[in-house]
């Protein structure tokens, strides 16, 4: 491009000094001198325009990377501003947090200091009635030693959404051990338990692990739920129940990832004492399961009323029921007969899912999946496995706290 600007200036100077020459009389030598002077200033005139436009250019250029760095300046000073406000409220929620904590850990160490004074008491009372056998007394000894050791494990087992498999929620067992590792099975102590007024403390101790279980799979963003089981004694028990209710306010943001699992017997025989419990646990957001159900044939508005939002039925029983044209059916304000098809559908209407547990073939998969089924439970999908260990001591109760159980009569 300069060397067309240069051939152009160099013919306007040869014309200059042609002119010269030609029509002015100038000599030869003075026009070509003429003519070269008039290129060098129409070049220099060009050389200058060029250096302004240019110059202009810079300093735009560096006005806009001086308004670039205020802006870098601003923004980097709001951003200063909120990471200081972000670490005062997290400051502020960890101490909250802290002291609560601190709070809930004193409850809990009164609760069990209550327990553990009237534990000796209530298995004197139980053995001099007759209530506990010498076989019971040596199985409630070896529960009681287990609670003081820490011997207490959690199990999950997991729930799946059909068809796809996937893990949606756990089931979560309490597991005992002896000294030797060997496990102290449910069938072992629950009856004896009860009558002996102590699935409280057994309560206490899946309650709380449930929770810290819960909190670090929603800390994970695992949208998944856990299924803990409590007795109708816990939550009749006039000592267990408020520390119950006061743990889950406390921790009533895990209402969506914690479900309460009641047997169908307790629920349908329950107190006034237990409908009364599962009321204030419902205001709370919590909800329920049935489990054990035997029968397809559970009232529906009762069971929406009392916040129950699943129901457990073994799969083998529920794919019998549902094939059966005339077999028992949901109590719903649906006037004619479903067919098994619709029982799901049915449900759902009432905010409760049905769910086929002890499912351990693949055929039974198959069967519930043709009834719209929404989730299953059995070895076939996983069977119960311990936590971690390392999730085991994180969720463990505090050895302070647990120590004192049945340390005193």
């Amino acid at each position: 491009m300069i060397a067309v600007f240069f051939l152009i200036y160099a013919a306007i100077g040869v014309g200059a000094g042609f002119g010269l020459f030609t029509y002015a009389g100038i000599e030869l030598p003075l026009a070509v001198g003429a003519g070269a002077i008039v290129t060098a200033l129409i070049g220099q005139v060009h050389l200058f325009a060029t250096r302004g436009g240019a110059s202009k250019t810079v300093e735009d250029r560096i006005a806009a990377v001086e308004a670039a760095q205020r802006d870098t300046k601003e923004r980097l000073d709001v951003t200063e501003a909120r990471t200081d406000a972000i670490e005062s409220t997290v400051k502020q929620e960890l101490t909250e947090r802290r002291d609560a904590l601190v709070s809930e850990m004193k409850q809990l160490e009164g609760l069990i200091d209550r327990l553990s004074r009237s534990f000796e008491n209530k298995l004197s009372s139980a053995e001099a009635v007759g209530e506990v056998a010498p076989q019971e007394d040596a199985v409630l000894r070896a529960v009681k030693d287990a609670l003081q050791d820490g011997r207490v494990d959690l199990h999950l087992q997991p729930i799946v959404s059909l068809p796809q498999r996937r893990v949606s929620f756990y089931e979560g067992f309490t597991r005992l051990r002896r000294p030797d590792g060997s496990l102290i099975l449910p069938a072992e102590f629950l009856d004896a338990a009860r009558r002996a007024s102590l699935m409280g403390v057994i309560d206490n101790m899946m309650l709380y692990r449930s929770v810290e279980v819960v909190r670090r799979l929603a800390a994970r963003d695992r949208r998944v739920g856990v299924f803990c089981n409590v007795s109708s004694h816990s939550l009749e028990d006039p000592h267990f129940f408020p520390f119950f209710l006061s743990h889950m306010e406390k921790n009533r943001d895990l209402a969506g990832a914690l479900i309460f699992e009641i047997r169908a017997d307790r629920f349908e025989g329950r107190s006034k004492q237990m409908r009364s419990a599962m009321e204030r646990l419902t205001a709370l957001g919590f909800r329920f399961s049935i489990d054990h159900a035997e029968t397809l044939e559970f009232d529906l508005p009762r069971l929406q009323d009392a916040g129950v939002r699943f129901v457990k039925v073994k799969g083998g029983d529920m794919i019998d029921q549902l094939r059966d044209p005339s077999g028992p059916r949901p109590i719903s304000s649906v006037q004619r007969q479903i067919s098994g098809e619709e029982v799901s559908a049915v449900c759902s209407r009432y905010g409760v899912t049905l769910i086929a547990e002890k499912i351990e073939e693949e055929v039974s998969v198959v069967e519930v999946l043709e009834y719209a089924i929404p989730y299953g439970q059995g070895h076939i999908f996983g069977a119960p496995r311990p936590i971690k260990s390392s999730l085991m001591e994180e969720t463990a109760p505090p050895p302070e706290l647990v120590r004192r159980l049945t340390a005193r009569g």
